[in-house]
């Protein structure tokens, strides 16, 4: 009996968190949602700047170290 309640004890865990989790969760107000999007582009926009400062700095890097070979 302990092996068939070691097999279905994981499964029946995980759907009593699941079951909790959708529970619990709610759909975001306007408030919510704008917060969440603001903050989302900040982040692609900032996360945008230092990509194109990085490549701005190794494109010379870059071509002084090919071009010395």
């Amino acid at each position: 009996m302990d092996a068939i309640d070691s097999v279905f004890e994981p499964p029946r865990g995980f759907s009593k968190d699941s079951v909790r989790l959708i529970k619990r969760c709610h759909k975001p107000d306007g408030k919510e949602y704008y917060k969440v999007a603001i903050s989302t582009a900040i982040g692609i926009t900032v996360m945008g700047f230092i990509g194109f400062f990085v490549k701005l700095i190794f494109i010379p890097i870059n071509n002084i170290i090919v071009g010395s070979g």
